[in-house]
C-alpha cells in the first residue's frame, strides 16, 4: 500500500473516532457521517478543507510538522498517535530491497537473563518472536520459549483466553503496540505482511483489532494471569529496548510488592528451580511436574503483545 494511502486511511479512522460533542460542537439529528466532517477537521486544524480532503485521499502526502501538529490537536491525538501521524507523513525513503536475516539474541543478554532466577524475562523481536528466554519465563508459560511468536499464539492458541484474565483488553493492546512498534514499515516489511495476513485470515478479533488502525507504545504495566500450577498472578511488565539490536526488547515481569503474587511468583521461581535441577547424571534435569510447561499448553504470549518469532506465517510447533 502506497505511504499516502496509509496516512490517508490513519487520518480517516481518527477522524471517525472523534464525537463532534467531544470538541464542542453540536451533533445535530441529521449528521450522516461517523465522527467528524473532513470540513470540521480542517477548520479545528487552521487549514483549508480542500488541503484536508487532499490528504485523505493520498494526493497530498507529505504535510509539515506544522500541518500534523495542528490535526493532531483537532483529532485529539494522544502521544504515541500523534508520533505515528508524524511518521506516516515523512518523505518516501528510496525503496529497498530486504534481505531476510534470522535474528538472534546476544550471548551477553541471554547470560544476564539467564541469572534472574526469580524474574520471568525474555528478549523479543522485531514481530514479537521469542528469542531467548530463561526458565523462569518458560515456566510462567511454554509459549514463551524461544522459537514461538507471542502475537500468534495470542490469538491462535485457546490457552490464550484462560490464561490472560483480560484477554479482550491484552490483544488490543498487542496489536496497538506492533502497529506503533513497526509505523510506516507496514506496507514495506514483507514479514510483517505475511504474518498480518495469516492472523487476519485466521482470527476475526485480530481482523478487526488490526483495521482500527490503533497505536500505544505502551512499554509498562501491569498484566493479569491465571496461572495453572500457582493460580492468579497480578505481575507488572518492562520492556526495554536493547542498544545495538534494532527491533528487539528485553521483557521482565516481577510482582513489585508484597502479597499473595509475589508469593505464588516465588513458589513458581521453587518450581522452575526443581525442573532445571541436575539428576546426577551429566546434562540430566527433572522435570518437577511439568513446572517448565505449565498444563501442557495453558501459558501463551506476552500481555500488550509481547507480541517473538518463528518466521511469520509460519505455524509455531508447541514448545
Amino acid at each position: 500500500m502506497a505511504q499516502g494511502s496509509e496516512l490517508g486511511d490513519y487520518l480517516r479512522s481518527r477522524r471517525e473516532r472523534v464525537r463532534p460533542e467531544d470538541l464542542g460542537l453540536p451533533a445535530g439529528d441529521r449528521r450522516r457521517v461517523t465522527g467528524l466532517r473532513r470540513e470540521e477537521v480542517a477548520l479545528l486544524a487552521g487549514i483549508s478543507t480542500e488541503y484536508y480532503l487532499r490528504l485523505e485521499q493520498g494526493r497530498d502526502r507529505h504535510p509539515s510538522d506544522q500541518v500534523v501538529d495542528s490535526i493532531a490537536r483537532a483529532l485529539l491525538l494522544d502521544g504515541d498517535e500523534t508520533t505515528y501521524l508524524h511518521d506516516l507523513a515523512r518523505p518516501v525513503r528510496p525503496a529497498r530491497r530486504r534481505t531476510p536475516r534470522q535474528e538472534k539474541a546476544g550471548d551477553g543478554v541471554r547470560s544476564l537473563i539467564d541469572g534472574w532466577t526469580t524474574t520471568p524475562a525474555l528478549v523479543q523481536g522485531r514481530y514479537m518472536t521469542t528469542l531467548a528466554a530463561n526458565p523462569m519465563a518458560t515456566a510462567l508459560s511454554p509459549y514463551y520459549a524461544p522459537g514461538v511468536n507471542s502475537l500468534r499464539a495470542a490469538f491462535l492458541e485457546p490457552e490464550m483466553r484462560e490464561f490472560f484474565r483480560d484477554w479482550d483488553g491484552m490483544t488490543a493492546k498487542a496489536v496497538a503496540y506492533l502497529r506503533s512498534l513497526l509505523g510506516s514499515d507496514v506496507a514495506d516489511d514483507p514479514g510483517l505482511v505475511e504474518l498480518v495476513g495469516e492472523l487476519s485470515l485466521r482470527s476475526e478479533r485480530f481482523r478487526g483489532l488490526w483495521s482500527r488502525k490503533d497505536v500505544r507504545l505502551k512499554t509498562s504495566g501491569i498484566t493479569l494471569i491465571r496461572h495453572p500450577l500457582v493460580g492468579d498472578l497480578d505481575l507488572h511488565y518492562e520492556k526495554l529496548a536493547l542498544p545495538g539490536a534494532p527491533g528487539q526488547m528485553l521483557v521482565t515481569y516481577h510482582a513489585p510488592s508484597p502479597g499473595p503474587s509475589r508469593e505464588r511468583l516465588q513458589m513458581l521461581a521453587h518450581l522452575a528451580a526443581g525442573a532445571t535441577a541436575p539428576t546426577g547424571g551429566p546434562g540430566g534435569a527433572e522435570n518437577a511436574g511439568g513446572a517448565a510447561r505449565p498444563a501442557g499448553r495453558a501459558g501463551t504470549a506476552g500481555e500488550d503483545s509481547h507480541e517473538g518469532t518463528d518466521p511469520p506465517g509460519r505455524r509455531t510447533a508447541r514448545p
